[in-house]
């Protein structure tokens, strides 16, 4: 290996040499035929690769073969002019071979080549390159994102996504590096035609000079190897441009370029029998050659016949197959009895989509909703301490087109209609501009809004109105109701998942505490608790040390939930409060006192036993309370004595279950509480 490093250090270092060092003709013959050879090879290289990363050394060596031809022109010149027009075999062969005596037919072969290079397979090459360099780099951040959320939801592994994205860079730096590397052919081409004037006119002058002959005799010398010198280099250059073609054009291919032409032309033989007849039809034209005609035209038409029979014998072979796979498929696929039990598998969290809606879900049509959902994962991770599961998207022909739907556990829990290129448009208050729109509803937070579409969107933000893009508004929508619903979510497994979590930092308190003071099943019991109030389970280590410590004590989960609960009083205090200032509604003592005595205690928990007319009286109370506030604050907070906090929660829970009730013991020493209202009894 490190001989071949050596020689190839030595060959790049050499080309630079030949541009200074004479080369003598045998040598110089050697290397035309070494070139030639190189370039069928990286022709057939280019022909026979799936795709273009298994030739992703193709830009360098196209600079080194570019260099390799300029030295050769350069050297073979060299004899061309100091030698009178003989620069070895090889050139004057080739220049013998096309003039045949004639130079002026044999200038137009040369210029045809050249131009056949530089115009067409030179410049469409050069633009397939620069076209894909930067569709490639622009595709790349939605690239990397997709390998982001297939690795969030679980479907590749650490080790696949690295090798992805290891090969999304691949691609790019290869494009980037074709898109320059064709530069070089365009360069080479120009250069050739120079070459090749300066070859014939400066050797005709020279020959003039050094009277080798007489002015026929000049021009035959030096038109022979100047063409064939041409030929020599131009005949490699169209060969490496034809490859430079082939690989920036291998984007759809999934097989070899021989694979894909005889699978592409031979699937449809109906084709090749309308080419045969239509190709037949020219022999009605007086003049065209009948026998030319005729041979291809039954070629195309035998080869037609010949595939199209081949597949109808494949297709009779296979019909009493499918026919019985049809009919005995589904119960033999369900004999096995693994098969009906993923029948009864559920998601933890699903979204239907009409199909006016795929395009913002899609990644393929630019749709980002997937890279949304991984955001919001993130978020939940770093808020309440707990990942939710991936979400499973769908499209559903039971929607209305603009329709989204929204299930946990295989039920719908929420629907909401979207209108696509229109923005959700959310009024400042009273007052405000009127603007033209679809009256709707905010599907998250049930306010009125208005569908507006694009045209009006600098109106509607100069009047003050909160716009909304169609896929906020569903994320929106799935977040709030994820929150609302995030207790169910919390199984034993990801309760198991923490845990594992927790043992990477603190094995002992798992292990001290788990399962021997309390089990899974009842430490899911509490976080599902603190989640169903919007109380963050991040800070498992204290929650787990708060259940060691009373769970020797009572066996009750709501009240070793309110102990927890104490113990995380910072991270309460923190998330119901602003600027170091909580506004709560207070709890009058004697409804406490109230509370306290009607709850009944039993073996397997607590309730409460207040007659109907005083529980009325407490809600109605509490609801008066609540309306005075709602313009203050965002969220309405209930402060009460630590022992009355979960009887007065479970009150108020059926009529207000999104009010947040919180005790003095859960709230830190550095806040400040601000009483806006208190609950009262009437006189």
């Amino acid at each position: 290996m490190k001989r071949l490093n050596y020689l190839l250090t030595a060959g790049v270092v050499g080309i630079i040499f030949l541009i200074i060092i004479p080369l003598p003709t045998f040598i110089l013959d050697f290397m035309f035929i070494f070139n030639i050879a190189l370039s069928f090879l990286i022709l057939c290289m280019t022909l026979y690769i799936k795709e273009a990363l298994e030739f992703s050394i193709f830009p360098s060596i196209l600079l080194i073969t570019t260099l390799l031809r300029l030295g050769l022109n350069i050297s073979s010149t060299r004899r061309i002019l100091f030698d009178n027009g003989y620069a070895g075999e090889v050139v004057k062969t080739f220049g013998e071979f096309v003039i045949r005596g004639n130079a002026v037919i044999g200038f137009i072969i040369f210029l045809i080549i050249v131009l056949v290079q530089f115009m067409v397979i030179t410049k469409g090459s050069e633009r397939v390159a620069e076209v894909a360099a930067r569709f490639t780099l622009d595709a790349m951040p939605g690239k990397q994102m997709a390998i982001d959320a297939d690795l969030n939801s679980g479907l590749i592994d650490e080790q696949q996504a690295r090798e992805r994205r290891s090969k999304i860079q691949r691609e790019a730096d290869f494009f980037g590096s074709m898109d320059g590397a064709t530069k070089f052919v365009k360069g080479d081409a120009i250069v050739s035609i120079i070459i090749t004037a300066i070859n014939f006119i400066g050797g005709v002058i020279i020959g003039f000079m050094n009277q080798v002959g007489s002015f026929n005799e000049i021009l035959q010398i030096y038109t022979t190897s100047t063409i064939g010198d041409g030929l020599v280099s131009q005949i490699p250059a169209l060969l490496i441009s034809v490859s430079t073609g082939m690989i920036v054009t291998r984007s759809a291919s999934e097989n070899n370029l021989s694979e894909e032409l005889s699978g592409q032309f031979l699937s449809q033989p109906r084709v090749l029998i309308i080419a045969g007849c239509a190709s037949a039809c020219m022999a009605l034209i007086p003049g065209f050659p009948i026998v030319q005609i005729l041979s291809i035209s039954a070629g195309l038409i035998i080869l037609g016949v010949v595939v199209q029979r081949k597949e109808e014998q494949v297709a009779e072979a296979d019909a009493p197959a499918m026919v019985e796979a049809e009919v005995q498929s589904e119960a033999s696929f369900y004999k096995n009895v693994e098969n009906i039990y993923n029948l009864l598998n559920v998601e933890h969290i699903e979204m239907e989509f009409g199909y006016s809606l795929i395009p913002l879900v899609d990644e393929s049509s630019g749709g980002n909703f997937i890279d949304r959902v991984v955001m919001f994962r993130k978020q939940m991770a770093l808020e309440m301490g707990f990942v939710i599961p991936s979400v499973r998207l769908k499209d559903s022909g039971a929607l209305n087109p603009n329709q989204y739907s929204i299930m946990l556990k295989g039920e719908e829990v929420a629907r909401g209609d979207i209108l696509t290129n229109h923005y959700l448009a959310l009024s400042p208050g009273e007052g405000a501009e009127e603007i033209q729109g679809i009256d709707t509803v905010d599907p998250a937070f049930n306010i009125p809004a208005k569908w507006i579409s694009e045209d009006k969107t600098l109106q509607a933000e100069m009047a003050g109105y909160t716009l909304i893009d169609p896929t906020s508004v569903i994320i929106t929508h799935l977040s709030e109701v994820i929150k609302k619903h995030l207790h169910e979510l919390l199984n034993r497994q990801e309760v198991n998942n923490l845990l594992e979590n927790l043992k990477k930092t603190n094995a002992m308190v798992v292990e001290e505490t788990i399962p021997d003071i309390i089990s899974i099943g009842n430490l899911q019991k509490v976080l599902q608790n603190l989640l169903k109030e919007n109380v963050p389970i991040r800070d498992m280590e204290t929650i787990i040390e708060t259940l060691g410590d009373y769970g020797t004590q009572t066996r009750d989960m709501e009240m070793l939930t309110e102990y927890v609960r104490q113990a995380l009083g910072r991270t309460i205090s923190r998330r119901f409060s602003e600027a170091g200032q909580m506004k709560v509604i207070t709890l009058d003592e004697k409804i406490e006192s109230q509370i306290m005595a009607a709850v009944k205690k039993t073996e397997t928990g607590s309730y409460l036993t207040l007659d109907p007319m005083t529980i009325q009286q407490i809600v109605t109370s509490a609801t008066e309370e609540i309306e005075k506030i709602k313009e203050l604050v965002n969220e309405p907070v209930i402060l009460t004595s630590p022992i009355v906090r979960l009887y007065f929660r479970k009150l108020l829970d059926q009529f207000y279950p999104d009010v947040t009730v919180i005790s003095f013991s859960e709230i830190d020493n550095q806040i400040q509480i601000q009483a806006l209202g208190s609950i009262r009894l009437p006189v």
